[in-house]
């Protein structure tokens, strides 16, 4: 009886853990890539600042050393400025320079999907995720290096450019994924604790006041069948005494009745021998 109860209340509560669970996990690798992206955009933004300044002062040598210096820190993967063409004219891999950027690549088609390129994209829209020619999961930001007042004087840069160029920064998601695969395990011990908790007090708590109550209920009526008053308190649950005091009184009226009605029938039997003719000839 117990395995029978306890199998919608396990179905029950597991799933409710599951659902929440899942909807919690959800939640909190969203809130964790909205602040992995934010985090990469402020670099960006950094890089875009730096850049600009040894742009304004023509220093091609400085601006080299910091796409450099900022590329060989530990999880960026890449880290390139192109023109508006699409040739890389900076790049923490040396091997990628003056080489045209392939704008039909998955890092390529958040902007690149259409016939026309998006020139302005917010900061979660600049974010790509996507696995590089290595197999490694990416997180790219793409920011657009507009032509500012600053820079219209110079010769290269006419008022009419737009974008002077743009800044496409990788870093690599191992990390992030890790982390979320220790959430996952956490997540899946917390849930099994809750479970095991949750299902133990419920099942407990249906034992000790459902199924031991009407389990004792109905020993008492099989007793009642055989004695006519069991010794002893059948029912300890309050909710189960009237129905147990309610039987018990069914039971001494079922009797009585049954005893009323085998009186009556050797009665009716009694005098039907004392009014046999026959009887009373021999007699």
């Amino acid at each position: 009886m117990i395995r029978r109860a306890a199998v919608p209340v396990v179905l029950s509560v597991t799933g409710f853990v599951v659902v929440c669970c899942v909807l919690l996990y959800a939640g909190i690798k969203r809130d964790l890539v909205r602040g992995t992206i934010e985090q990469e955009v402020r670099l960006a933004g950094i890089v875009a600042a730096a850049t600009r300044d040894a742009m304004l002062r023509l220093d091609r040598e400085s601006l080299r050393e910091i796409i450099a210096n900022v590329g060989s820190q530990g999880g960026v993967e890449h880290l390139r400025i192109f023109n508006k063409a699409g040739r890389i004219s900076f790049s923490s891999q040396a091997r990628e320079t003056n080489r045209a950027v392939n704008k039909g690549s998955e890092g390529c088609l958040g902007c690149h999907a259409g016939p026309t390129p998006t020139a302005t994209l917010g900061p979660m829209e600049q974010a790509r995720q996507f696995d590089n020619e290595h197999g490694t999961p990416v997180l790219a930001i793409t920011a657009p290096i507009y032509n500012e007042p600053d820079c219209v004087g110079a010769s290269c840069h006419p008022q009419a450019q737009r974008i002077l160029g743009i800044l496409d920064v990788g870093l690599s998601q191992r990390p992030f994924h890790r982390t979320l695969a220790a959430l996952r395990t956490k997540m899946a011990l917390f849930s099994i604790l809750v479970l095991v908790l949750a299902v133990g007090r419920t099942l407990a708590l249906l034992r000790q006041g459902v199924l031991l109550p009407l389990g004792r209920l109905a020993d008492y009526v099989r007793r009642l069948e055989r004695e006519a008053t069991p010794a002893g308190q059948p029912v300890p649950a309050p909710e189960l005494g009237p129905l147990a005091v309610a039987m018990h009184r069914m039971a001494a009226d079922l009797r009585s009745a049954r005893i009323e009605i085998d009186r009556l029938q050797q009665g009716a039997q009694d005098r039907a021998i004392g009014e046999d003719p026959n009887e009373g000839g021999r007699a």
